[in-house]
């Protein structure tokens, strides 16, 4: 185990840093030495620093991911195969939904096809806000089991909707080349 310890060479000279939260100066020493207790070989972290790199790290803007705008055709496809899985779905505890099963199916599926047409382009973009919505609407219409609704649709959707989109547009760039 190599142990090193730390020294200053010379008495440094303290520059001065203002800290904007306050009035106060905060001193810093200007360089730092290494020495390795074995040898007489000690490194100036100044002395490192310019040899490494001698060109100035230099800030760059971060990369920006442009989606596609929403598919109004894969909108409604995908709305009409979450429908039909939703109701199917839900209808194995149709004693918890009753009479109200084919309402929470609708007001689920409208808020989820408002979604695909308006903000859905595709993976990396399924939000978690409509679901929250379909919550709050069940429940401000007082039908049962709003929870476990919204909770199945949000499932459904995070396991199909990116695969969906995936095939779609693979489907779709396959007919187009052979136009």
């Amino acid at each position: 185990m190599a142990l090193y310890t730390f020294s200053l060479t010379s008495t440094p000279r303290p520059i001065p840093a203002k800290n904007p939260a306050s009035t106060a100066s905060i001193l810093r020493a200007s360089f730092l030495i290494l020495h390795h207790p074995d040898s007489s070989f000690s490194l100036s972290s100044k002395s490192v620093s310019a040899r490494a790199s001698p060109n100035p790290i230099q800030a760059t803007q971060p990369l920006k991911h442009v989606y596609p705008d929403p598919i109004p055709e894969f909108a409604v496809a995908e709305t009409r195969k979450f429908r039909e899985e939703i109701l199917r779905k839900l209808s194995k505890d149709k004693e918890a939904f009753g009479d109200d099963l084919e309402i929470i199916v609708n007001v689920c599926a409208e808020i989820f096809c408002e979604f695909l047409h308006n903000e859905y382009s595709g993976p990396g973009t399924l939000l978690v806000e409509p679901f929250t919505k379909m919550f709050v609407s069940l429940k401000e219409k007082k039908l049962p089991r709003a929870s476990l609704a919204a909770r199945a649709c949000l499932l459904w959707a995070q396991n199909y909707v990116d695969e969906d989109w995936d095939v779609w547009n693979r489907n779709r760039n396959l007919s187009s080349d052979h136009r």
